[in-house]
């Protein structure tokens, strides 16, 4: 498939878009919220129009089909064998991780996550009446971050009932070994804990010759105490249409599951469910040239931030985000610099950690290419020779 695919820049100033309307009055450029700015795949879109050429849009089942791509998708990729029964179909998957803290424990009962983290991780315990337990992560010597499992044991308390995992990482874009998944799952089982393991960007994983590995796919003793949340949404970039979906083999925390989902969190609607299918059916070429443009514009960003005065960042090994070190700039306010400079990240803050910013880097190369631009001319105006 051709990369002028991936560099064609679509103006979505007039969409809508949360994206860009967050800066429409200005000539700052939206690097922040994680959806990409390249144009969903082909099938996805004649697959919508087809639908939508049908006329009637009456409440919808789960297709059949879709299930079955599903169930296929895990075993193919995987070698995870799932049932039907076992996929609890939602609207998104920021409410899967609130259905799982409330499906869990109860009130006053206590949440372990690691931090820095997607930030709905640590918004989801407070919403649900639990307490947050933070869990730092360490960055080993090759630049990998991940969960400090000595800390994470130790910070386990009798209140805990639910851990919050995230992998491949947001921010950080480690991709967990099996390995580390195997230590984390024992750690786990021990402790009579459930997970909830958000793998929303499974299928993007920028550093080859690895490949993801779900937690709950490692045997039936950690699957039977696992939430595993995934979504066609980032990868296609379909995340407007809201089609995600819980895999959960025990039934009776999927029972518990959907009990409190009930009259709260909507079905999905058809169209999320249109474009899901056709994007599992039809759309891994598309997702094979869009790695190959995301390694790309990855490899560059790693060494164009590298060479900035005061910047850091670490491989990438997954997701279409870069989370800066912003600490040795000695900015007095991040966030309103590179704004200033008219580059819109995402702060550090938000994730735990305000030494950071996120760069979402899914966008054509000219536009990445202008922003490091920016980035550079500011920090060379800012700091000392």
């Amino acid at each position: 498939m051709n990369a002028t695919r991936f560099d064609a820049q679509i103006d979505r100033r007039a969409t809508s878009s949360q994206k860009w309307e967050k800066y429409a009055d200005s000539e700052i450029l939206p690097m922040w919220v994680a959806d990409t700015d390249f144009m969903a795949p082909q099938p996805v879109i004649d697959a919508l129009h087809q639908r939508i050429d049908h006329g009637v849009f009456g409440y919808t089942n789960t297709p059949s089909e879709l299930n079955r791509l599903v169930i296929e998708r895990m075993q193919v990729l995987y070698g995870w064998q799932i049932e039907a029964n076992d996929l609890v179909w939602l609207p998104g998957l920021v409410c899967g991780l609130n259905l799982a803290c409330r499906a869990t424990g109860e009130s006053g009962s206590a949440v372990i996550s690691p931090s820095p983290v997607y930030p709905p991780f640590m918004s989801a315990p407070r919403l649900s009446d639990r307490s947050l337990i933070k869990v730092p992560l360490k960055r080993n010597e090759d630049g990998r971050t991940l969960i400090d499992l000595e800390a994470l044991e130790a910070a386990i308390t009798p209140e805990t009932q639910l851990m919050l995992f995230c992998n491949p990482h947001n921010p950080g874009g480690t991709l967990y070994r099996c390995e580390e998944l195997e230590a984390l799952a024992e750690i786990i089982i021990r402790h009579d804990l459930v997970i909830c393991s958000d793998e929303i960007h499974c299928d993007l994983i920028l550093e080859e010759g690895l490949t993801h590995t779900p937690i709950a796919s490692l045997g039936d003793e950690i699957a039977a105490r696992t939430i595993t949340l995934m979504a066609p949404s980032k990868t296609y970039n379909i995340a407007g249409l809201g089609c995600s979906f819980a895999v959960i083999q025990n039934p009776e925390l999927r029972q518990r599951f959907q009990r409190v989902r009930k009259g709260i969190v909507p079905d999905v609607n058809l169209l999320g469910f249109t474009a899901a299918l056709a994007a599992y059916r039809d759309g891994d070429e598309w997702n094979r040239a869009q790695l190959d443009y995301l390694r790309g514009n990855r490899d560059y960003l790693v060494e164009a931030i590298n060479a900035l005065p005061g910047l850091r960042l670490d491989p990438i090994e997954a997701t279409y985000l870069a989370w800066i070190d912003v600490s040795a700039a000695c900015l007095e306010n991040p966030p309103h610099f590179f704004e200033k400079a008219g580059v819109g990240m995402s702060p550090g803050r938000d994730f735990g950690d305000d030494r950071f910013m996120r760069l979402n880097f899914g966008c054509p190369r000219a536009l990445l290419e202008q922003a490091v631009d920016r980035m550079r001319r500011a920090l060379l105006n800012e700091l000392p020779a």
